[in-house]
């Protein structure tokens, strides 16, 4: 059977998608604002005027702008092209996306839940207390060697900690010279993929310390490895979560844990205005799931409706990843208190256990690219779903607001260091090896405060060394076609929003003229041969330090008496000589 024909756009995206227009609009096309009689008269108004005027009528209908109070970190960020306005139904993941936590509070807990039943199987704990500082999103376990990594967009580790121990850059090219980290591996390598890692790192590398120091001689019996204390960790915190203690005791003081946030309700009572299907899918239990949303959003909800109204469809205990991966059971929710009974298919309005993406898609009535997920985890959330099923993605990636807050400072740190390259580099280039040792002193240092202000280990999120994309980076790019600090952030643009991907930059894109402008040269008696293919050739500035050493005069005149005397070359310049060149050798 033929499906019917789509309309796309010059990017190739879909326009298809009801705008939900008033029928006499849609009718006539006529317009009763800005002074127009027609929709095409659009293109009479100067952009400015109409700006002007759409950004009164928001201010009038109280929407927030899209930057608030001069606040980019609240914005959503595009790596693929996403056209809002073709999608037709929305998934949302609970934890970190719908629901976002204090990490402190969530993660210590659940640290100190792991470490007491680590006690109680006499590993040596004692005085160990939760650091968040210690790690970030987007680092990498290695379980060989007890380490924790931060790669680059290749895989090549550009820092390292032992422990607790950060390592410096001479250890760590004896640990990884050669080594690109592949994190199919999974044996070796952990990715903290979410905010649930955080306790587990800080725990792992915290009782690496402690076996490097020999403190597990009578908790475990044998050698262990760095690979057994990962299990020891794991096994721990698995516990704590499977046990439900943790879960307990939120559901029993939520606002403790919960950092509440009001324009969440808003936004989804705005996509589903325009005419979105909005799905929950969360792995969490019935119990937890209910209470929790309950106190996140009905509050922030129109009276009488409750959270459950929001969503076409609620499914829990999801079981991703397989969810996107498997046809599991699928049951039913038929009682408050959680009882449920087996079901062939879903429906809109449902609430069920399980089940499978593809049994989603059928209820829906939609599939592939026509529904959009968002979610906090890169795997689980965002890379099943595209590479299975062709969703669109949407990552919520919360600490994005402290590390845009800090690019302020980056960039004044940058505009710094990029100074230094040009003032230092410009006037010692020619000198390298008289002065690498100098140069080296002058900006290996900035290169190591960079990122401080996010972190003072590990630096950015999204940068691995001055210039590269971080390993996180990349997974995010490849696998969330959009991405934002929290859900809430889509209430500052349309349903309707085109979110367009930035033109992305290649290397030979640059202007290497303009990089080679204003270039000191040393000039030696080879580059004076070349020296009619130079575009131009100023003035002599400087003479080489060499120059300044006895008999170093005679030595280069002699030089430059062996050979004649190219065209171009200003009279009185000597090898040895700087010039400051207009463009590069051609």
């Amino acid at each position: 059977m033929l499906l019917p024909a789509l309309q796309f756009d010059y990017l190739g995206e879909t326009t298809e998608g009801n705008l939900h227009l008033v029928q006499r609009l849609k009718r006539d096309g006529m317009v009763q604002v800005f002074g127009l009689q027609a929709l095409s008269d659009i293109l009479t108004v100067p952009v400015p005027d109409l700006a002007a005027a759409t950004q009164s009528v928001l201010d009038e209908l109280d929407v927030p702008h899209r930057w608030p109070a001069g606040s980019p970190e609240r914005g959503v960020y595009c790596s693929r092209t996403l056209n809002l306005r073709s999608i037709k139904a929305i998934g949302y993941d609970m934890d970190y996306t719908l629901i976002h936590y204090d990490v402190n509070a969530w993660e210590g807990r659940a640290y100190e839940y792991g470490m007491e039943t680590l006690r109680a199987q006499g590993v040596p704990v004692e005085g160990l207390r939760f650091d968040p500082d210690l790690v970030i999103r987007g680092l990498i376990m290695d379980k060989e060697y007890g380490n924790l990594i931060k790669v680059d967009r290749f895989g090549l580790v550009k820092r390292a900690m032992h422990g607790t121990r950060m390592m410096g850059w001479q250890e760590i090219r004896q640990f990884y010279g050669r080594e690109v980290v592949n994190l199919r591996h999974e044996g070796r390598w952990v990715f903290l993929n979410t905010l649930f890692s955080v306790s587990e790192a800080v725990m792992y590398m915290q009782l690496a310390d402690r076996l490097d120091q020999g403190a597990f001689s009578s908790a475990a019996p044998g050698q262990l490895t760095y690979q057994g204390l990962y299990k020891l960790v794991s096994r721990a915190l698995y516990r704590a979560h499977v046990e439900g203690k943790l879960k307990r005791e939120i559901i029993q003081a939520p606002e403790r844990f919960v950092e509440p946030d009001p324009e969440m309700a808003q936004t989804l009572l705005d996509q589903k205005e325009a005419g979105k299907m909005l799905l929950l899918i969360t792995n969490s239990d019935y119990e937890y799931t209910a209470r929790m949303m309950a106190f996140a959003y009905d509050r922030f909800l129109p009276q009488g409706m409750t959270w459950r109204d929001l969503f076409d469809m609620v499914i829990v205990m999801s079981r991703k990843p397989e969810f996107f991966s498997y046809s599991m059971p699928l049951y039913e929710v038929v009682t408050p208190d959680g009882l449920m009974r087996p079901v062939l298919a879903a429906r809109l309005g449902g609430l069920y256990c399980g089940g499978s993406a593809r049994q989603v898609e059928a209820a829906l009535g939609v599939e592939g690219d026509d529904i959009l997920y968002v979610g906090d985890h890169i795997y689980t959330d965002a890379a099943l779903a595209k590479i299975n099923f062709r969703w669109r993605t949407a990552l919520v990636i919360r600490e994005l607001e402290g590390e845009r807050s800090s690019a302020g400072s980056r960039l004044s740190g940058g505009e710094a260091l990029s100074a230094e390259d040009e003032e230092a580099l410009n006037e010692t280039l020619a000198q390298l090896l008289l002065v690498l040792d100098e140069l080296d002193d002058r900006i290996g240092p900035m290169l190591e405060q960079d990122g401080r202000h996010f972190n003072r280990r590990w630096g950015y999120l999204s940068r691995a060394g001055l210039n590269d994309k971080s390993q996180l980076c990349r997974q995010i790019e490849k696998y969330a076609d959009v991405y934002t600090s929290r859900v809430s952030n889509f209430l500052r643009y349309s349903p309707y929003m085109y979110f367009r991907s930035p033109s992305q930059s290649l290397a030979h894109d640059r202007n290497l003229t303009a990089l080679c402008g204003a270039s000191w040269v040393l000039v030696t008696p080879a580059k004076l041969h070349l020296a009619p293919s130079w575009s131009a050739v100023g003035a002599v500035l400087r003479q080489a330090r060499c120059d300044d050493r006895p008999g170093t005069q005679a030595q280069a005149g002699s030089v430059w008496d062996s050979i004649a005397v190219p065209r171009g070359v200003p009279s009185g310049v000597l090898p040895g000589h700087f010039l400051c060149m207009d463009t590069c050798f051609k």
